[in-house]
């Protein structure tokens, strides 16, 4: 053990606080939280480490050692939520795709809000309910809703088209023409919170007011009027039961199921409002092996409650799971009520939460299943590749190689890898090309290959600008193109002194595989894994690279626009772009719309338009 972490450990305090690990980069491996410091920190450099395997490996990479002391087990439960997130460790427990779950948000910051499908739950200004099980069900809620409650649907912060007149949807009675001032903002803010409210799972007040508008109309003989509420109240009708069961007797609880299988887990959260199963949420959590069930529910409570846009009074968890009081403790806060975390004993609360723990089964039974048929899958993949291909290995580490661009205008390249037959995105790399004038793909991809490669090995790991990507050998180099591209690299890979590499390339337009010494193509079977593969590599390299040249591009040109403008530095060409998001919009925006720019002074925001308008950039 180093001298200067050794001497660490020896001055441990014994008051509660979180610890941080981290490798010879400095980099953050671990966060953990402890009652005593010095006890908790010191049972990882024991013979056997604190029993869980997956951080056996951990001891190891340890090269520092950082400690903050806290308050109580709270206030390091609460640090440690922060730390993971701003790091994200590679050793502690995660969900995986966290942040991919589709959710309804309102914008109630807007003067006529929107209710849309959303993946992000981050925005001021926005009421989001979910996360959901799936998209599908998502938009499927959106539909309904949208034909009981005529919200509008249109996209952007303001309603309506620049024409002046109501859109189609106006027509088919699926939204009430905000834009045209159809309805007025109070009694649109009224269908809004009728959303609201029904999305919260509040359904009696929407039926009975539909209710009584359909007998209302009906007994004044609008016969018409009378039909379009009933098709509204049979559609939220429709929605509350497909969404909902009756449980009158719990409340409103989180029933949480969980199963635990080596080194993954799975959850199921139960959502009960006001005594109804409004939603069943499954969620994948990895590295907990080892770890006992009080562990990976607090630290699943952390990850997921951190972001909900809500937390209820109680949440119901399994029966394995110990003191749990500094998780409720900390919710406590976050809700700004008293949040009870504990077991059911008995009643409906214990049955729902066996059924959410048989459902956590299911779903990790059947994500084993789907995992292990990919890994088979990928394993006959690369077999197949180093088959047809004359591979001297399996190719574990394949790098791909994409020129993009249009005309001479910002040339760009681009590197993706996959290890194990999955894309490894910490080690895409972007090339902007430097030396070459004019269109030439071929010196271009020759350039790329060569700022690679010349960062490649044990020379380029000791020097200060480090690349993890480029340090590392791959075992085939896919170039997207055909026999003039794969001659260019095999050119410029020629120059260094590199282990053996095979490279190839592929053509697009019949997917013809070029092998270097060989004259005609190699034609794998289209529906051949090892194929696919390889075409997932290239069109991966393909969008990475398109992406950076949109990006140049847009950049250079948002550029030479603005450089003339009086006012206009990059801080403030910087907050226009990323408050618009395109050249287009900025263009587009009124006075007002870019006076709403944060970082943007109004009276230069004034300055601005006028002179965009004066120049008819506008």
């Amino acid at each position: 053990m180093d001298e200067r972490l050794e001497a660490k450990l020896r001055t441990l305090p014994t008051r509660p606080g979180v610890y941080l690990f981290r490798d010879e980069r400095a980099d953050v491996l671990y966060v953990g939280k402890a009652k005593s410091l010095r006890q908790r920190v010191r049972s990882y450099f024991v013979r056997g480490g604190d029993g869980r395997p997956s951080l056996r490996q951990l001891s190891g990479r340890i090269a520092d050692l950082e400690v903050i002391v806290t308050g109580s087990e709270v206030e390091a439960l609460h640090l440690e939520q922060n730390l993971v997130k701003r790091h994200r460790p590679p050793f502690n427990v995660r969900l995986r795709d966290d942040k991919s779950f589709p959710y309804i948000a309102v914008t109630v910051g807007e003067e006529y809000p929107r209710v849309m499908f959303t993946r992000e739950r981050h925005r001021r200004g926005v009421v989001y309910f979910g996360p959901y099980a799936n998209a599908k069900k998502v938009r499927e809620t959106l539909d309904v809703l949208n034909r009981a409650f005529q919200y509008r649907p249109c996209e952007g912060p303001k309603p309506g088209r620049h024409s002046g007149i109501p859109c189609l949807d106006y027509h088919i009675e699926r939204c009430l023409a905000p834009c045209v001032g159809y309805v007025s903002p109070d009694d649109y803010r009224a269908v809004i919170d009728a959303v609201i409210e029904f999305l919260s799972g509040e359904t009696r007040p929407i039926v009975r007011e539909l209710e009584q508008k359909m007998r209302g109309a009906a007994a004044a003989e609008r016969f018409e009027e009378a039909a379009r509420y009933r098709n509204r109240l049979q559609a939220v009708q429709h929605l509350a039961e497909r969404q909902a069961a009756d449980r009158a007797s719990v409340g409103t609880v989180d029933v949480l199921g969980l199963a635990v299988d080596d080194d993954r887990a799975a959850v199921q959260v139960f959502q009960l409002r006001g005594g109804r199963l409004v939603d069943r949420h499954g969620f994948h959590l990895e590295n907990v092996a080892g770890q006992d069930v009080t562990t990976v529910v607090e630290a699943f409570g952390l990850e997921y409650y951190g972001s909900a846009p809500s937390v209820p009074p109680q949440i119901v968890v399994p029966p394995a799971a110990g003191d749990l009081s500094a998780l409720a403790t900390l919710l406590s806060e976050r809700r700004g009520g008293r949040v009870e975390v504990r077991t059911a004993e008995r009643g409906e609360k214990r049955r729902l939460q066996e059924l959410a723990g048989q459902n956590a089964e299911l779903a990790l039974r059947v994500d084993s299943d789907a995992l292990e048929r990919g890994r088979r899958r990928r394993i006959r993949a690369l077999e197949e590749l180093r088959e047809a291909l004359n591979l001297e290995s399996l190719p574990i580490r394949i790098e791909c190689f994409d020129i993009s661009n249009i005309g001479t205008e910002s040339p760009v390249g681009s590197m993706v890898v996959f290890r194990d037959a999955q894309p490894l995105k910490a080690h895409y790399r972007k090339f902007a090309i430097r030396g070459v004038e004019g269109q030439d793909d071929f010196a271009a991809m020759a350039e790329v290959i060569s700022r690679r490669f010349a960062r490649l090995g044990a020379a380029a790991a000791s020097a200060e600008e480090y690349d993890e990507s480029f340090v590392s050998a791959p075992n085939l180099v896919v170039i997207d193109g055909g026999k003039g591209q794969l001659s260019a690299a095999l050119a410029a890979m020629q120059a260094y002194d590199l282990p053996r590499v095979a490279v190839i390339s592929l053509a697009k337009r019949i997917e013809e595989v070029f092998v270097p010494g060989r004259a005609g193509a190699v034609l794998l079977d289209p529906n051949a894994p090892g194929l696919q593969l390889l075409q997932r590599i290239r069109d991966e390299a393909h969008r990475f690279a398109l992406g950076f040249h949109r990006q140049r591009r847009e950049t250079r040109a948002f550029a030479s626009i603005f450089d003339e403008l009086a006012g206009i530095g990059p801080v403030r060409r910087r907050a226009l772009l990323r408050h618009f998001g395109s050249i287009e919009r900025v263009l587009a925006a009124s006075p007002e719309e870019l006076e709403g720019v944060p970082e943007l002074p109004a009276k230069t925001a004034r300055a601005i338009y006028a002179q965009l308008h004066k120049a008819g950039g506008a």
